[in-house]
This record gives C-alpha cells, structure tokens and sequence, in this order.
C-alpha cells in the first residue's frame, strides 16, 4: 500500500492520531474568543458520529467476521466484548478522580489532586478508546498479513485523526477560558491526546499475543468508544437542549467515516 511496509504505515497512523489531536489544541493560539455553542456542538457531534460509525464498521463487524471464521456465533464475542468494554469506561469513571470543565464538582475517588490534572484526566478519558482502537485494527492487519485488514485500519486511523482535530479544540478552547491560558490549555490538550498512540501501541502488542481473542478485543474497543458518545460527546454536543445542528454533525461524521471504511476496507 502507497510502496510502504505494513508497520511503516501502522507507525504512521498511530502518530497521526496523536498530531491531529494537537493541531486541534493549537486552535487555542487563533481564537480570542471562546468558542460559541453552535461551534461547540458542531464538533462533538461530528466526533461522536465518527466514533459509533468506527465502532460498527471498525470494530463490531470485523469482530463478527473473525468470530465466524473460528466458528464462533458471531454475536457472542461481540456482545460480550461490547459490554466489557462498557464496564471497562464505567468503572474508570467511577474511580479515576477528574474534573469536566464548566464544573466545580469533581467526579470518581475523592482526591486532593490539583484541579488542572484533573481536568486532563477528564480529557484524557475518551481518549483511551480511541488509541486501543486503532491499535487493535493495526495489529489484526500485522498479524495475519490481510491487505483488506491493513485498508480498513487506515480508514479507522483517518476517522479517529479527523475527529481529534475538531475534538481537540473543542476541549482546549473551553479549557482556555477556564484556566486563563493559552499555552497551558494546549499543552493540558495535547497531552490529553498522547494516550491514543500508548493505548495503540497496547492494543498492538494485545493483538499479537491474543490471536484467538481478537473478536472480544475488538468487541471491547467499541464498547469502550460506545460509552464516550452517549456517556459525554452526545450530552455535551445537545448542550441540554435539543439541536439540530448537533444532530446533523453526528450524522455527517457517521457518513464519513463509513465511506472511509468501506472505501479502504
């Protein structure tokens, strides 16, 4: 594909995921003004249709596929992968302390942890998903050499990274208001996106060791995404009225990303 190596374009990927993430952050340093509402759910709702598309055509389905190809029922990896991958979120909600911006109340453990880190644990939540996503997808394609497999992960990479770029101003601008600061709201959003590449490499290594275990991984991945678009994108893309504009981004992110994983897959 495009005359690289399989693991030269999953390198790739796995970096782009993380570099849109901090071209979004950087948006901080061209706005003065906050960002207004429309924008506000124009890009989370663009972002959570790119992840439940993802999680259907990414994930789910090829996790079908493989489970058949083992003969497995289909839909019992799935559905039990779906909802680990749900408990797998809940759980890190309930115990990782954080803080979302625009609220004074922090949610998980009580802790004494400083209110900007746990504004980027907050951040950095959705994004864990994301990366063990994208990893899975590459190392499904790394290890049984599939050309169809190693095109589906690229649409995934490509979906997951332009999402990130509107994602990761949506959470710095905000950010910036609340911590009066440019430079620390870029850097707070960017490194909320560094755990994509991490939880990539993750889910690499887990697809390697795992062969058999694949159809509950990737199960578990889209679960995991699942409980980020109803639990924060979507609530947040409604802003606690109903829009339609929100509405209409999630259904243009949900188009692109299944034309990009169809047409690459």
């Amino acid at each position: 594909m495009w005359g690289l190596d399989p693991i030269t374009i999953a390198i790739l990927g796995i970096i782009f995921i993380f570099v849109m993430t901090a071209l979004g952050s950087a948006t901080v340093f061209c706005f003065k003004n906050v960002m207004s509402n429309m924008t506000k759910r124009i890009f989370l709702g663009f972002a959570a249709g790119v992840m439940t598309a993802a999680s259907i055509w990414g994930l789910l389905n090829p996790a079908i596929a493989q489970a058949e190809s083992m003969g497995i029922t289909g839909w019992i990896p799935a559905a039990i992968g779906f909802a680990a991958g749900g408990i797998f979120m809940l759980l890190l909600d309930m115990i990782l302390p954080h803080l979302h911006i625009g609220s004074d109340k922090p949610e998980g453990l009580r802790s004494s942890t400083k209110r900007s880190t746990m504004l980027l644990f907050a951040m950095t939540l959705h994004n864990v998903p994301e990366g063990l996503a994208v990893g899975l997808a590459f190392g499904a394609a790394l290890t049984n050499g599939s050309a169809l497999a190693l095109g589906s992960a690229v649409g995934l990479a490509l979906g997951i990274g332009i999402q990130n770029l509107p994602e990761g101003a949506a959470v710095s601008l905000p950010l910036k208001e609340e911590i009066l600061s440019a430079k620390k709201a870029f850097l707070l959003g960017s490194l909320s996106g560094i755990v994509e590449p991490i939880f990539a490499v993750v889910g690499i290594l887990l697809a390697g060791a795992l062969t058999m275990a694949m159809p509950w991984l990737l199960a578990f991945a889209a679960g995991a995404m699942i409980y980020v678009v109803v639990e924060e994108l979507i609530p947040e893309a409604q802003l606690g009225s109903h829009s339609n504009i929100g509405t209409i981004a999630v259904m243009v992110g949900f188009i692109l990303m299944m034309i990009l994983d169809i047409a690459l897959g």
